[in-house]
């Protein structure tokens, strides 16, 4: 069966959750157009030049990938956000906080299900941009294709550079430990685990279509398993003690504070601490895998937190006191 009658089919099996798709048929359609005039002018020179400059591509296929690929990516981060909080809900104070809200009841296999669903979702999008993109250079003898697809990752469209991704793969190996006492949890991904080379750690999946996950989870700056992890919007992945140095801003106003000219020290991306998320499902699983280095971590933190606290409030009082 061709993909496109697969997406097709998948995406009508989807209608009642009302997700947003790509315009395959659509996409193709156009590319058919263009490939049309091309060949009209009846010479390979015609062709080859629609791979610099084609109007009908310019103006209508990759605004139109790229407005779809935005809507699937926020539809899919919203989703999982939510699902996340729910999860992160069923213990700790935020239970409380969510029984006042009458959402205390978490139901693991349900979360499970829904969790499956969006990682179907993800995937099969990400297949669907990779083949669509692929066929435009097959068409028009160019890597225009793959040239727009590395100008989507550095914009952040690419949703399986998602962080609520990452935080899924972490949900399922949680839940895979300790879902309904030790009842082993449905499968939410395949060949999903957590690794260790010489010591470090690194958070690896092997998804359908030949498409591989690896996410080394060693901060570029201390050099160490990350700590309470934090996803900047680029992408790269810090202890948050660590972003905050780097962002020169206190553990305790937050990356939030961050000035958005500071740039992350991998990419030098300026404008990359606002929108940063907290990974909580990765900080509870390396919490469990890393036991005695997080005990270690834990009370180092805790001291440099002290410490930052402090200042900042003896700060805060003299400038009241105006000294």
């Amino acid at each position: 069966m061709k993909f496109c009658k697969t997406y097709q089919e998948y995406m009508q099996n989807q209608q009642q959750q009302n997700l947003p798709r790509l315009g395959f048929k659509k996409l193709k359609k156009i590319m058919k157009t263009c490939r049309q005039d091309c060949h009209s002018q009846k010479t390979i020179h015609a062709i080859k030049t629609c791979s610099d400059q084609c109007p009908v591509c310019d103006g209508m296929f990759f605004p139109s990938l790229l407005n779809e690929m935005s809507d699937v990516l926020g539809c899919f981060n919203q989703r999982a956000q939510k699902l996340l909080e729910l999860h992160l809900a069923s213990s700790g104070f935020r239970k409380y906080l969510f029984w006042l809200k009458g959402k205390l009841h978490v139901d693991h296999t349900a979360l499970v299900q829904d969790g499956r669903d969006l990682v179907a979702y993800a995937l099969i999008n990400a297949i669907a941009i990779r083949k669509i993109l692929k066929k435009y250079d097959k068409i028009h003898y160019s890597k225009q294709g793959q040239l727009f697809k590395s100008q989507v990752q550095t914009m952040h469209k690419e949703i399986l550079q998602s962080p609520w991704l990452i935080e899924l793969m972490a949900l399922y190996l949680n839940l895979r430990e300790t879902c309904l006492n030790s009842m082993k949890a449905p499968a939410l991904f395949d060949g999903c685990s957590l690794t260790f080379h010489d010591g470090k750690p690194s958070l690896t999946c092997e998804l359908f279509d030949s498409i591989k996950i690896d996410i080394d989870l060693t901060c570029s700056i201390c050099l160490d398993t990350v700590f309470d992890p934090v996803s900047l919007t680029c992408g790269h992945i810090f202890c948050y003690s660590c972003a905050c140095s780097a962002a020169s801003a206190s553990i305790v106003d937050g990356l939030k504070a961050a000035d958005p000219k500071e740039k992350c020290p991998l990419c030098r991306e300026e404008g990359v601490y606002e929108d940063a998320v907290r990974l909580e499902e990765l900080n509870i699983l390396l919490a469990r895998s890393c036991h005695e280095y997080w005990k270690q971590r834990l009370q180092t933190e805790r001291a440099e937190r002290v410490k930052q606290a402090k200042e900042h409030w003896e700060l805060q009082c003299r400038t009241f006191m105006g000294v």
